[in-house]
């Protein structure tokens, strides 16, 4: 919205003629750095200016945190705590992204209707299980439903309405800037393997936000770096020095990636330890859908393990120990389990580790899987 006032009206029309420096001043909005950097700062500051009156509102509308039982008393002692604070982030997200970006790019219309449309998913479910006092919320079915149709939309919308190529594009193999990927494949191939990238995204971050501060803090560190390599992919100068796939139409999703930045941590003011409130799965969904959608986007499918490499983690340890569960259940007619519970932060709570030494050890190996991430492309 700035950018279409203040650069392309009033800049384009007074700027380039006048020999005012708050005119000339305005041709900054031309540059998506810029824009990048306002939009994550706006987003920081507004999580910060209305997080105590979102806070506030979800106390009264008594929308408190279920705890499971078997979980430890320190985990107990959270029953209650505002949860469905992941709205806080949305919201920040797509009030900066609309300030600070170019509005006539398709991709960033997507990355911000597929976060929405996995946050309402969320918000479904939390509202089931908090409001309605409905213990399960939405079925497995249900919730996966409303992430195939929303994977399906995402997809079609690339299909009819974009020259989008259907192109993996692999870490350590070097591209040139002017290719559209390496290897091509049918269409209907790619809806699959974008269904497996975006769902799987939205589940993991979901079980990972399970500690004060562990996924808000772990989107911020992937969130950054994804930033990065999308700002790189979108500059010609750049994709052709690092020998990627150049991608122009990409290049608004910066600052959606550095909105999402701030937005998280803004929100991690509040929720670090002790948290005074949770994303809910409002907040985890759409992180994940913000995540997988534009890894998508901008053909970072296959770094995205690296990207957010925790969330992969503890999605593997759940699947790990259901099957393992299941497997000598079958097999010896006793279930046998692999961690003390999972996902995994919750093993380590079980084994006597405190939640801030979890959540900051997990940091530390989330920036070592970013900046492996951001290694790619100078191996290439």
């Amino acid at each position: 919205m700035l950018y279409h006032l203040l650069y392309q009206l009033i800049y384009r029309s007074y700027g380039s003629a006048s020999e005012s420096y708050f005119y000339k001043g305005l041709n900054v909005f031309q540059y998506v750095t810029f824009r990048t950097t306002w939009a994550t700062i706006t987003a920081l500051l507004i999580s910060l200016l209305l997080g105590k009156t979102v806070i506030r509102k979800l106390t009264e509308l008594k929308v408190g945190q279920e705890i499971r039982e078997e979980l430890s008393e320190e985990h107990q002692a959270k029953k209650g705590t505002p949860t469905m604070g992941g709205v806080l982030i949305i919201g920040s997200v797509i009030i900066s992204t609309l300030l600070w970006a170019k509005l006539d790019g398709i991709y960033l219309w997507l990355a911000l209707g597929a976060t929405t449309a996995f946050g309402a998913i969320g918000f479904i479910d939390d509202y089931i299980k908090i409001v309605k006092k409905r213990s399960l919320g939405l079925t497995g079915r249900q919730k996966l439903l409303g992430q195939l149709v929303t994977t399906l939309a995402v997809w079609a919308v690339l299909y009819f309405l974009t020259n989008y190529g259907w192109n993996l594009s692999i870490p350590f193999i070097k591209e040139t800037a002017d290719t559209n990927g390496i290897s091509v494949i049918p269409a209907w191939v790619y809806l699959i393997f974008m269904g497996f990238i975006l769902l799987g995204s939205s589940n993991a971050v979901n079980l990972t936000d399970g500690l004060d501060g562990l996924a808000t803090s772990v989107t911020f560190i992937a969130m950054a770096a994804l930033t990065a390599l999308t700002y790189v992919g979108s500059d010609r100068r750049w994709a052709e020095y690092l020998d990627i796939t150049f991608n122009p139409a990409a290049g608004e999703l910066t600052v959606f990636c550095g909105a999402m930045v701030g937005a998280s941590l803004g929100f991690l003011w509040f929720n670090s330890p002790p948290a005074e409130v949770f994303m809910g799965d409002v907040g985890s969904l759409a992180i994940g859908g913000a995540l997988g959608t534009v890894a998508v986007l901008t053909k970072q499918e296959f770094l995205l393990p690296f990207i957010g490499g925790i969330f992969v983690i503890e999605a593997l340890s759940v699947m790990i120990q259901v099957s393992f569960f299941k497997f000598t259940k079958r097999t010896g007619g006793v279930g046998k389990r692999i961690f003390l519970q999972s996902p995994l932060h919750h093993h380590f709570q079980l084994a006597g580790w405190k939640e801030p030494k979890i959540v900051f050890r997990f940091v530390i190996v989330a920036i070592l899987f970013a900046l492996m991430s951001l290694s790619t492309l100078k191996l290439r």
